[in-house]
């Protein structure tokens, strides 16, 4: 009879782990590695042989202050990553998430990052929205790269932005706020953004000069006291776009741009 019985108990204890099993929830995967393992991979890199993190899964490891070295990060899970002051140049970050990473002070100066994602991520340590947090994207390869961010002052001098795509972030409306269009005083002198659709963005203050805008779609976006002054206009779309005190002075292919009749304020920038 008492074998019966633990047999019995055996059985309803197998039953119960099972039904657990079945009901809990499903983990939240981890990262591939911990922050301390990447950390000493860059630290043991070989000169001039950069660390191979290809589709990794980095997510949310603090990763601040760390040099990369060039390394390949093509599709690498960068989700949530603190990157503050993290020196990401020359490395290669093609088709990589940086959704909600801290991106304070980070420098991807000459790295490409086309076809990534920068979704809401994290640029100022506080209200003040100061410039000097603000990445660095200076020569960067951005071609396809998917942009919605605030980023005050962020520099993409020389960068290749061809058929870029930059919205509005969401970040705000999980706080009940409406989504943060604001990017005002952000440097694209001498970028490429052919053929890029840019919407509903307030772009006071940023400087296009000698840009390569030809082909791109600009759409609901603020360009109030924005410099263009010698940017390609080749074929550019600027529906609804507030030209108040924009600097259009040596502009090429003005005399092709569509969506003049919604332009706001085109009366008041400078021409001559």
């Amino acid at each position: 009879m008492d074998a019966i019985r633990l047999k019995s108990g055996a059985h309803l204890l197998a039953v119960h782990v099972c039904m657990a099993m079945v009901l809990a929830p499903a983990q939240v995967s981890a990262a591939d590695l911990t922050a301390r393992d990447v950390t000493v991979k860059f630290h043991e890199a070989e000169p001039n042989k950069p660390v191979d993190l290809s589709g990794k899964d980095l997510s949310n490891l603090d990763l601040a202050g760390l040099n990369f070295k060039s390394a390949v990060l093509e599709k690498a899970n960068l989700y949530g990553a603190d990157l503050t002051s993290a020196n990401l140049s020359g490395t290669d970050l093609r088709g990589a998430k940086l959704d909600r990473a801290i991106l304070m002070r980070t420098d991807f100066s000459g790295a490409n990052l086309e076809g990534a994602t920068i979704l809401a991520p994290s640029v100022f340590s506080d209200a003040t929205f100061n410039y000097a947090d603000a990445p660095n994207f200076t020569g960067a390869k951005m071609a396809g790269a998917r942009i919605a961010a605030r980023m005050d002052g962020a520099n993409f001098t020389g960068a290749d932005l061809s058929g870029v795509w930059i919205g509005p972030s969401e970040r705000g409306s999980e706080a009940g706020m409406a989504p943060s269009s604001r990017s005002p005083g952000m440097n694209f002198t001498d970028a490429n953004l052919s053929g890029a659709v840019i919407k509903e963005v307030e772009m006071i203050f940023a400087r296009f000069t000698n840009a390569n805008l030809s082909g791109a779609k600009l759409i609901n976006v603020d360009l109030s006291r924005a410099d263009l002054s010698g940017a390609d206009l080749t074929g550019v779309e600027l529906t609804g776009c507030n030209l108040d005190g924009a600097n259009l002075t040596g502009v090429k292919g003005f005399d092709t741009v569509t969506g003049l009749a919604s332009v706001q304020n085109l009366d008041k920038a400078q021409r001559e």
